[in-house]
């Protein structure tokens, strides 16, 4: 089914920088789309390193089994991608059907299979029409160009309205840094990771164990702290390459004065990059922020926020603009953990909602009503101070999710 441009889709970089020593291609393939692009390749240069998170669904696709045993060589040369069917829970086809593929890809490359890596996406449990990724092939392997990373972007769609990029540039002590990205993911959507995909790439010159290392940070600010629905997929994939055909000197460590500034530019693409995916998120109205202070320690705040995030009960209330902050109440108490409920402050935009326990005397149903019209909502829960201080963002909970949802396989 085509659904409608997401009413939050955000204004997206006008410059999309193409990656030294990366190219892109993409072709219809028709195993499960008619009439539009399905699968991708994204090819690298020799001697590119790459860093990858992965799902920890316990039934994890045979895709990222196959991802998680490959990222960690040395020379990895390519990336296939296909839409539409994730092949998962497809036995021992689902282990024959990467076979063949990456067996094609790695002969009309002329790599090892080894050097290949493969994601897939869309209904779980189908047989993969295999033998249409395999035909379609050469076309991939003909059609490389610098140039395809939005057409790629919206190759790799499912019930995504749009298509998700974001690229920066930047100039270290004289070197150029590009950093250019897609993503796609819209529903199942819930952390460790999302039903999302997610590609980087870079010409920065930079170690295999640091790359890895910043990957996973970020990603736990990002990728981690994003829901739609609180479900987390079989398939989630983020790889980050970098081909290192910038002239900055190479970066080993944390202590290089070029760190910080290489994490802030991988964060902030990162960062954009999951924010498309919850504004995103199937049938969604509003995105909303939530913000948790003053725990004993990060673990216990994010458990907080997504216990709020996840609920559907704030999430239709948020939906239907319906002030009803004891939902929020709801939610913190839900997860069990011990706190001070003289000492819980929340917010609902700037209005202070709770205070010594109860109801704030300053609280005003029709303003708080009136801000809960905005398309972008802001939730903040504070037990007490602001340490240990988490962002999650997640998306409120409509009619057109349960439309989109029940009618995906038709």
């Amino acid at each position: 089914m085509t659904n409608s441009e997401s009413p939050l889709k955000p204004k997206q970089v006008k410059k999309i920088y193409t990656i030294p020593g990366v190219n892109l291609s993409f072709t219809n393939s028709e195993e499960r789309y008619i009439g539009r692009d399905d699968l991708i390749l994204i090819s690298f240069k020799n001697k590119s390193n790459f860093a990858g998170v992965f799902t920890k669904s316990t039934a994890a696709s045979e895709a990222v089994k196959w991802c998680q045993k490959i990222i960690k060589n040395n020379d990895i040369r390519a990336i296939i991608v296909n839409a539409g069917n994730a092949n998962v829970f497809t036995g021992k086809l689902g282990k024959s059907a990467i076979n063949k593929i990456i067996s094609k890809l790695s002969s009309c490359l002329k790599i090892f299979k080894n050097q290949i890596l493969i994601a897939q996406t869309g209904v779980i449990g189908e047989p993969l029409k295999t033998h249409k990724i395999v035909d379609a092939i050469s076309n991939l392997t003909d059609n490389l160009n610098s140039n395809n990373w939005e057409s790629a972007a919206k190759a790799i769609m499912t019930t995504d309205t749009y298509p998700k990029y974001s690229s920066l540039c930047y100039n270290f002590e004289g070197s150029k840094i590009h950093i250019t990205g897609i993503a796609k993911g819209s529903g199942m959507i819930a952390p460790n990771m999302a039903t999302m995909l997610a590609f980087i790439s870079t010409d920065i010159k930079i170690s295999k164990p640091i790359l890895q290392k910043l990957l996973e940070e970020i990603s736990e600010e990002t990728f981690n702290s994003i829901s739609v629905d609180g479900d987390t997929s079989t398939s989630d994939s983020v790889i980050l390459s970098a081909t290192g055909m910038s002239d900055n000197k190479i970066l080993k460590n944390k202590k290089d004065k070029h760190y910080e500034k290489f994490k802030d530019a991988l964060l902030k693409i990162s960062k954009d990059l999951a924010l498309q995916i919850v504004r995103d998120g199937e049938g969604a109205s509003k995105l909303i922020t939530i913000r948790v202070s003053g725990t004993k320690n990060k673990i216990i705040s994010k458990k907080v926020a997504f216990s709020i995030a996840n609920s559907p009960l704030v999430k239709t209330a948020i939906a239907a603009e319906d002030a009803n902050w004891g939902r929020i109440i709801m939610a913190i108490g839900k997860t069990n953990e011990i706190f001070n409920q003289k000492k819980l402050r929340i917010y609902i935009g700037k209005h202070l909602i709770t205070y010594d326990g109860r109801r704030n005397n300053g609280y005003s149903e029709k303003k708080v009503s009136k801000y809960m019209k905005n398309n972008e909502i802001e939730i903040s829960v504070e037990f007490g101070s602001k340490k240990n201080e988490v962002t999650i963002w997640t998306c409120d909970l409509t009619q057109k999710y349960i439309d989109i949802n029940g009618k995906y396989r038709s």
